[in-house]
């Protein structure tokens, strides 16, 4: 079965940073996109940012947009969330997600069109 395992979660004062990474278990995640989305306490999961499968596209939430930057080895198969300036309401569990189609053009932002997923880690930004 193919794993997603998540990494570098942890406990930061508001304006930390942290960096999360995730890693495939499989070598053919290097042919999709790759996303990160969070879920916080009462709250529906929301998309964060992704990155098409050569690494050369990516797109970010308006929410984080010029805080946090994804990034993809040149393997592809770990893919990386640099969160910077990070506030309070960063605060949630942060899953690694996989597109379920291969080669795909365009990066897609809807949980729907990710199939298979990391168990999260958590992100908790104190103020």
């Amino acid at each position: 079965q193919v794993q997603l395992v998540e990494s570098g979660g942890g406990s930061v004062q508001a304006g930390g940073s942290l960096r999360l990474s995730c890693t495939a278990s499989r070598s053919t995640f290097g042919s999709r996109a790759m996303g990160w989305f969070r879920q916080a306490p009462g709250k529906e999961r929301e998309f964060v940012a992704a990155v098409n499968w050569r690494g050369d596209n990516t797109y970010t939430a308006d929410s984080v947009q010029g805080r946090f930057t994804i990034s993809r080895d040149y393997a592809g198969i770990t893919v990386h969330l640099q969160m910077n300036s990070l506030k309070p309401e960063d605060t949630a569990v942060y899953y690694c997600a996989a597109d379920s189609r291969a080669y795909r053009a365009t990066v897609l932002t809807s949980t729907s069109a990710f199939d298979s997923w990391g168990q999260g880690t958590q992100v908790t930004v104190s103020s």
